[in-house]
């Protein structure tokens, strides 16, 4: 069954047994991430990834395949971050009341995608807005005037004109572009399994930042490690994609950044810190590095 994320963001867990009564918030609807996030403690975020409570999150209006229903909660595949654990896409549960029926468009003239950090939904007959993550994208019904029309999950909406930019990047940005798109977000908390811009874990800042310049990729840092193009350590390059990994960079990759130019990293580092760019030299991050990857097209390259 083909099912749509109604909410800002669904965050995707490992079963429905795993949100503790402290995430509440977020698997209601619509899902309060901000109560949410202000809500937990140090020692709580913590426990999502120590007890293996989060996989990753969707997007609203994002594409999701339902394979089984247990009571209030849906198990499903995001076909749109892939990954090795599943072909069809990533697997893991949402509570059902964050989804809706796929809806087939026919009136649609394009797509919509958020390039602001967030930007405000207004879902006709409503009298609440919703606020959006950066990369959202929508179905575009109308783009005249200052208010664009799309279709969400909810019904006809309307956003803002600079909130928005049309279609989608088809692959001619350069590897400095990505690096600006990630600069954005320095300062902005990590968030264990997050691909929004409430907060990204090390793999989903580089998913997102990634996609936001036409580059498809895996959700997950090992994933990653295996896409794009190998580079040489001495000849990477700003936007490429820098791999770290347990016993001095032999053992299994555990991290991933973007270069950032003059021997500087752009990650989302771990719980408790924030997106940052650092230089590497001196850091623990320094001896384990282990490969780099090329994702976007140097200039002169056949596509």
């Amino acid at each position: 069954m083909h099912m749509q994320v109604a909410v800002s963001v669904a965050t995707v867990w490992t079963s429905s047994a795993a949100p503790r009564e402290l995430d509440r918030p977020v698997i209601s609807h619509p899902a309060r991430i901000s109560e949410w996030l202000m809500g937990m403690t140090l020692a709580d975020q913590l426990d999502l990834h120590d007890s293996n409570r989060i996989q990753t999150q969707v997007l609203f209006g994002e594409h999701v395949i339902v394979t089984k229903v247990e009571g209030d909660w849906a198990s499903i595949l995001v076909p749109g971050q892939p990954t090795s654990k599943n072909e069809k896409g990533y697997p893991g549960w949402v509570p059902l009341r964050q989804l809706r029926k796929f809806q087939n468009v026919e009136e649609v003239k394009g797509t919509a995608i958020i390039k602001s950090k967030t930007a405000l939904l207004k879902i006709e007959g409503m009298d609440s807005t919703i606020p959006l993550c950066y990369q959202t994208e929508l179905p575009l019904i109308n783009a005249a005037g200052n208010t664009i029309k799309v279709l969400t999950p909810l019904g006809k909406g309307e956003l803002h004109r600079d909130d928005v930019h049309f279609g989608k990047p088809a692959g001619r940005k350069s590897g400095e572009d990505i690096c600006r798109s990630g600069e954005r977000f320095i300062g902005l908390p990590y968030l264990w399994g997050g691909v929004s811009s409430y907060g990204y874990d090390c793999s989903g800042f580089a998913y997102t930042m990634l996609k936001a310049n036409g580059f498809p990729a895996a959700r997950d840092a090992a994933d990653q490690a295996r896409g794009g193009r190998e580079v040489s350590l001495d000849a990477i390059k700003p936007g490429d994609l820098l791999f770290f990994a347990y016993e001095e960079g032999k053992g299994a990759i555990h991290h991933v950044g973007i270069y950032h130019g003059n021997g500087r990293l752009l990650h989302s580092p771990k719980t408790g810190k924030s997106i940052e760019s650092i230089l590497l030299e001196g850091t623990i991050y320094e001896g384990e590095l282990c490969c780099a990857r090329r994702y976007y097209k140097e200039a002169g390259m056949e596509e």
